[in-house]
């Protein structure tokens, strides 16, 4: 009995050894299998290859660069392709994967099966560069016909005021940056590259500027400014409208004001309310009317220093009332400049009448310049220029005192002419003077104490006459003055 209970026991130990051989058989197996063989769940670089060795690894790794495609779109939405065979593009094996596959213990894989065993393993892949710029070059971005250069946002002026037009991307690609991205794309395998903003050329100013907006806010105060001219009794605007056209806002804010425009505006003013030399209807004392044009009486605005004026208003920014910068005045405001204070003197009745505020002060016969010998007296709308009391005329031929005398043409002018004893009729016509017109004592003396100077002095012939003289120079000269 004992006997077989020795022999049972044995055969149990026996048995028991045996499956613990199996076992461990089985163990070191598994064990050794694990030794070239990833265990499940392993993943390298997002591609799973559970229980893959390391040259099936190294294969796949390989073929996907054989079929490497990378898709680079441009700002356009157009599509370059470049792909790994184009450029050479291979896994060259650095024993990446064989370190790990080293570095995987294989015995003690019972602890890692079920689990997930994910690795970031930098991966060698080369390619020949000099391919890959080619191809780069070749993309649809860098063709000419392609490029449209970026535009900067600007101030422009339009009918309702400056406003920014915005800036132009444009598609102008900077190849340096596009070369650096797609190598980057390359080197962590990107199937798919969108070109940013950075691989373009940038415009240098924005809609959003700040500087450009600060410009803005400029143009504001001047749209709101005028200049107001006071002209003969009426008003002219120069509106801000008009004012914006003519501005360049600077960097530093200030402003340019477009001179030849301020010149032009000048000028412009000039020619509607110059009435220098202006061919004037004159109703006569007669009662009829009569056109006399030429002399130097009127309005005259400096052009000149209207347009520097102009410019200085403007830089100022503050609207302003005012009147033009006068080169010459007249005696009254209006397009009646002459007013209802003058002298008028007709050459061909030889007679004068001085009217002071519409009141007849002086109705005088006269004799006026020789027409015979070239001297006649110079015929427009003249002004007294001074009043000299006594003076002495002097000519090429003759010297003469007389009490009073009052140019209004050059040389020509209103005296007496004691040693007359006659005047008006047709004495002009062969004793006249050397121009001037000759006055009786009394009348000459009623002008000088009530004229003042400026006074306008309108001068006309009621029939055609020959002026051969220097007097010519200011009679209907329509020539003498530009408007």
């Amino acid at each position: 009995m004992a006997k077989k209970k020795k022999s049972v026991k044995k055969g149990l130990i026996i048995g028991i050894s045996s499956v613990v051989v199996l076992l461990a058989a089985a163990y070191a197996g598994v064990g050794y299998y694990f030794h070239d063989h990833f265990y499940p769940g392993t993943v390298i670089n997002e591609t799973n290859f559970s229980l893959g060795t390391v040259e099936a690894a190294e294969a796949k790794i390989k073929e996907e660069a054989e079929d490497y495609l990378l898709a680079v779109h441009d700002r356009e939405d157009r599509v370059s392709y470049i792909s790994g065979s184009g450029i050479d593009y291979h896994y060259e094996s650095d024993g990446s994967i064989q370190k790990m596959m080293d570095e995987q213990n294989s015995m003690l894989w019972p602890l890692h099966i079920g689990k997930e065993h994910s690795h970031t393993v930098e991966v060698k892949m080369t390619y020949d560069e000099s391919k890959l710029v080619t191809l780069v070059e070749a993309m649809d971005c860098f063709k000419e016909e392609n490029i449209v250069k970026p535009e900067d946002a600007y101030l422009k002026y339009t009918e309702n005021g400056y406003e920014i037009v915005p800036e132009k991307q444009g598609s102008q690609p900077l190849e340096e940056q596009i070369m650096l991205d797609v190598k980057a794309a390359i080197d962590s395998r990107q199937s798919v590259l969108q070109l940013s903003d950075n691989d373009y050329v940038q415009p240098s100013v924005t809609s959003d500027d700040p500087k450009l907006q600060e410009k803005l806010q400029v143009t504001e105060k001047y749209k709101n400014m005028s200049i107001t001219y006071e002209i003969e009794g009426s008003e002219q605007v120069l509106d801000g409208t008009t004012i914006l056209s003519w501005l360049t806002i600077n960097d530093d804010l200030s402003v340019t004001v477009d001179s030849d425009m301020a010149a032009s505006y000048a000028q412009q003013l000039a020619s509607k309310y110059n009435t220098y030399a202006a061919t004037r209807s004159f109703e006569t004392t007669a009662g009829d009317t009569v056109k006399i044009g030429g002399g130097d009486y009127g309005w005259v605005i400096n052009k000149k220093g209207e347009a520097a004026q102009i410019v200085e208003d403007i830089k100022n920014g503050e609207s302003v009332t005012r009147e033009p910068k006068y080169e010459q005045r007249a005696f009254v405001e209006g397009a009646d400049d002459i007013g209802n204070t003058y002298i008028e003197i007709d050459y061909t009745n030889q007679h004068l009448w001085y009217y002071k505020d519409g009141s007849l002060v002086v109705d005088s016969d006269i004799v006026s310049g020789n027409l015979n010998n070239g001297n006649g007296s110079p015929d427009g709308v003249f002004k007294v220029i001074s009043r000299q009391s006594p003076a002495t005329l002097k000519g090429e031929d003759y010297e003469s005192d007389v009490t009073y005398f009052m140019p209004f043409a050059y040389n020509v002018g209103l005296h007496d002419a004691s040693w007359r004893s006659s005047f008006g009729g047709s004495i002009y016509k062969n004793g006249g003077s050397h121009g001037c017109i000759n006055l009786p004592y009394d009348a000459a003396d009623t002008i000088y104490k009530n004229v003042e100077l400026g006074t306008p002095v309108v001068a006309y012939y009621r029939e055609d006459v020959k002026l051969t003289s220097n007097n010519a120079k200011v009679s209907n000269a329509y020539s003498y003055s530009s408007k």
